[in-house]
């Protein structure tokens, strides 16, 4: 089949074609499909995280979700949350070496993971509750 300069410029690149609804019913391209995966309210709420819904038409306003996706997505932000974690990891950590050095062990500068930190110091507060106790 024999296609006219018009048809094979847009079915060689399908990136170049428009993709509002109105050209492309125009244009006989549109399928039902394409509707059907879009979510009715515009809500984002289709269940399915959205990992392959097509973008948003131009005219509907973004969902929370897809907001939030976008947010996300940037560099400031990613920046921003992995300072966050960092200091929640150094925090945590400081906590565990706190406690580690209220716990008596052979040799005291013994290197413990830290389920063993909470493991001696349960088995130590158990022992500190019996002395008390008798």
């Amino acid at each position: 089949m024999m296609l006219s300069p018009d048809q094979a410029a847009d079915s060689d690149h399908p990136s170049s074609a428009p993709s509002d609804p109105e050209s492309l019913e125009a244009k006989g391209l549109r399928s039902c499909c394409a509707s059907d995966l879009e979510a009715p309210d515009g809500d984002g709420a289709g269940g399915g995280g959205g990992g392959g819904r097509p973008a948003p038409h131009p005219q509907q306003p973004l969902s929370r979700e897809e907001k939030r996706r976008r947010r996300r997505a940037t560099a400031k932000y990613r920046s921003a949350h992995a300072t966050r974690e960092r200091i929640r990891v150094e925090a945590f950590n400081l906590a565990f070496a706190e406690l580690r050095k209220l716990l008596p062990t052979l040799p005291p500068d013994k290197k413990l993971s830290k389920i063993e930190i909470l493991r001696l110091a349960i088995c130590y507060i158990s022992y500190l509750n019996h002395v008390l106790d008798v």
